[in-house]
């Protein structure tokens, strides 16, 4: 059982790390563009920020979550576009603004009842899911701004709460994209950035998923197209969810497109 003060210890230095890459940046660096199309470093930040207050609304708040989330059910496809657009403030406003509501989540979060659920998108999860989508969405948009800024991060154990996430997010991807889940379940084994192994699923199916933890954290997020990553399939069922995984709540991604066909 993984504990709520541990998840949002890592919740916590993951914002760090990406806080670190924004926060000396120049004025006009917060305006390059990003590999998700259309969004600068700012958008990435603005959306980061944006998330956040809707999580502390969907604890301190149900009925105005509730409100929000018919709003989204009403328009999918550009909700979050639109939250991240209504969020964006030049550097010296967006950046506090980030800091103080992640900081405000942390408090809000380690206030939930025990056994509460909190309404989200789609689900309701517990504190410690909460959380953990929390580190799955710091850390995938913080790849983005490395991206940008042409800075490679070093992976850490941190990677796990999003690994995982993956791995339990795998009937949401079918069904998302409209298809059955597989009756047949499947296997995850990965290998961690200090070299260990993390598993996930039975031992004894025979469909598998096996390659880096990173590699699969940016499929799951579709930070990465299948075709640029090292992760090998055993049986239909893995192979079909590799296509359409998706760990993060909304309509099915769009994904990324195979390095060099653009």
């Amino acid at each position: 059982m993984v504990e709520l003060a541990e998840v949002l210890a890592d919740l916590r230095d993951e914002s760090a790390d990406v806080d670190r890459l924004v926060a000396d940046l120049p004025p006009a660096a917060w305006d390059t563009p990003t590999p998700a199309a259309g969004w600068t470093i700012r958008h990435q930040i603005a959306h980061l920020a944006w998330t956040d207050r809707a999580s502390t609304l969907a604890i301190t708040d149900p009925d105005a979550f509730s409100e929000s989330l018919a709003m989204a059910l009403e328009s999918p496809e550009s909700y979050v576009d639109r939250g991240t657009e209504v969020t964006l403030a030049a550097a010296e406003v967006l950046l506090p603004r980030w800091r103080a509501g992640r900081e405000s989540l942390a408090a809000a979060i380690e206030a939930v009842p025990a056994g509460a659920k909190i309404p989200w998108y789609g689900t309701a999860m517990s504190p410690v899911s909460m959380t953990t989508a929390r580190i799955m969405e710091t850390w995938a948009h913080g790849g983005d701004v490395a991206d940008a800024l042409g800075v490679t991060r070093t992976p850490t154990a941190r990677l796990r709460h999003v690994a995982h996430l993956g791995y339990r997010t795998m009937a949401w991807s079918f069904m998302v994209n409209d298809r059955p889940p597989p009756a047949q379940p499947v296997r995850v084994e990965l290998t961690a950035p200090d070299g260990a192994q993390w598993t996930f699923g039975p031992e004894d199916t025979s469909d598998r998923v096996t390659g880096p933890a990173l590699d699969f954290c940016r499929l799951v997020t579709q930070r990465a197209h299948r075709a640029d990553l090292s992760l090998a399939t055993t049986g239909a069922a893995a192979d079909e969810w590799l296509d359409i995984a998706q760990c993060f709540a909304g309509p099915p991604g769009a994904g990324r497109v195979p390095a060099g066909s653009t």
